[in-house]
């Protein structure tokens, strides 16, 4: 689980990056950030939920 997190949360900061980088593709970085603090916030609800247990 942990590692999908992980893989994931590379993949939309790269995302993020290349939508910075490339000009006209600025809707890929805000997407990359959006699905970046969504995994982020998931990520964290997934272990306070297992830590409760």
């Amino acid at each position: 689980m942990w590692t999908l997190l992980i893989i994931l949360l590379i993949v939309w900061a790269g995302l993020s990056v290349l939508g910075f980088a490339v000009k006209g593709v600025l809707w890929l970085a805000i997407i990359g950030i959006v699905l970046f603090l969504a995994t982020v916030v998931f990520g964290m609800m997934r272990r306070g939920k297992t830590t409760r247990e």
